[in-house]
């Protein structure tokens, strides 16, 4: 299946076709916050069954959506899903464990949430070609002893990858932005509790406003400290302004501080 942006709205073709097969619940996929350098990963997944119908007007992937659009579509995205989901891992987990591991984390998070609710999911549909949701082993997961809703004790989904999953697939789309809604509102609240970075207006990304924050303040416990934070290098620690609280240094802020305030990361919601 080819899509061009603008072109073509998303279907539910290959989720009907996964139903067809024989799943019972079919559950797109997909991560926001990848690469930014503060704030969590945060992975959206709306399922869908036989009875679902055409997704509501206008869904495409979040990133062609303009803000105030895609934040009027959340409650028609709710309400049309049979259940949605959005895990978050926090940055001391990215730190610890790696990205890969974090979105994983993120994702059987969300998963856990439905199978409370509606059972297990019986396919994923991942945008992109690369299946980071399927475990590589239990040895290497490390990340899951974490999550009290993460335990290996329930069948594991089928995963299905598709690229441009996010322009062809309904609940792929979907999931995408109840992730990016979600976690765009997370970080205008921390922006809040750490104003000097702009969060509300880039969302933890390496714009301008937030690179000069890093030289001015340094790092919170919000920022991703095993990310390349070279900007930092820059400007002496000593230089850096204040409000009467000692410079912050990047190799000064341990794991346990920003694991202490992973509290202010949700670690899922979900419908």
């Amino acid at each position: 299946m080819t899509t061009r942006p603008g072109r073509r709205s998303p279907t539910l073709r290959a989720e009907r076709a996964l139903l067809a097969d024989g799943a019972r619940l079919v559950g797109g996929m997909d991560e926001v916050g990848r690469g930014a350098l503060a704030g969590p990963v945060s992975v959206g997944l709306v399922v869908v069954d036989a009875g679902t119908r055409t997704a509501p007007r206008g869904l495409t992937d979040s990133k062609l959506l303009a803000p105030k659009v895609r934040e009027a579509m959340v409650d028609p995205l709710r309400r049309w899903a049979v259940a949605w989901a959005v895990g978050h891992a926090g940055p001391a987990e990215i730190d610890a464990h790696g990205i890969v591991a974090a979105l994983r984390l993120a994702g059987r998070r969300a998963l856990a949430q439905i199978r409370r609710t509606h059972g297990d999911v019986d396919v994923v549909l991942l945008d992109g070609s690369h299946d980071w949701l399927s475990p590589p082993g239990a040895d290497l997961f490390e990340a899951a002893d974490l999550d009290p809703g993460g335990a290996l004790d329930a069948p594991e989904p089928g995963v299905r990858t598709m690229v441009k999953a996010d322009l062809q697939c309904s609940s792929v789309a979907a999931a995408s932005v109840l992730a990016k809604v979600e976690r765009d509102g997370l970080l205008s609240r921390l922006a809040a509790q750490y104003p000097h970075y702009a969060w509300e207006q880039n969302k933890g990304y390496s714009a301008p406003a937030h690179l000069d924050g890093l030289r001015r303040r340094g790092p919170t416990p919000q920022h991703r400290r095993s990310w390349n934070l070279r900007v930092l290098d820059d400007t002496p620690a000593l230089e850096r302004e204040g409000s009467g609280d000692p410079p912050v240094s990047a190799d000064l802020v341990t794991l346990e501080a920003a694991a202490a305030s992973e509290e202010a990361v949700p670690r899922y919601r979900v419908g």
